[in-house]
């Protein structure tokens, strides 16, 4: 496998895992952009978040409850933060593997970029 993320699921690169379930798992960020900084990664290769298997493995409830999760254990509920998934290289994917970006602990400006 040559995917980063593939490798990191398959536990061939080393991660602490914050959340994981039967679908996805999640780990902090190696380049954090804030002091919270977690990936929300599906554990099937799925390479954006406009691909029709997202839905049809029904990612999106399991994606939301990492969030949610993740949130209160990581006490972002009051402060807030951002979600954000990049889409191809003009959206700012890099990794060509689905994934949702938890950023919190700082100020966010709007619009990001």
């Amino acid at each position: 496998m040559s995917c980063v993320f593939c490798r990191i699921i398959a536990r061939e690169i080393p991660a602490a895992f914050l959340y994981e379930d039967e679908y996805v798992c999640a780990f902090r960020d190696v380049n954090p952009v804030a002091p919270v900084h977690i990936l929300i990664v599906p554990k099937v290769h799925v390479v954006r978040v406009d691909a029709p298997e997202v839905c049809e493995l029904g990612l999106p409830q399991h994606i939301f409850r990492a969030l949610a999760t993740l949130a209160r254990e990581e006490g972002l509920q009051e402060g807030g933060f951002r979600v954000v998934s990049n889409a191809g290289r003009g959206g700012g994917q890099t990794v060509d593997h689905l994934h949702f970006h938890m950023i919190a602990g700082r100020s966010l400006g709007w619009p990001p970029g």
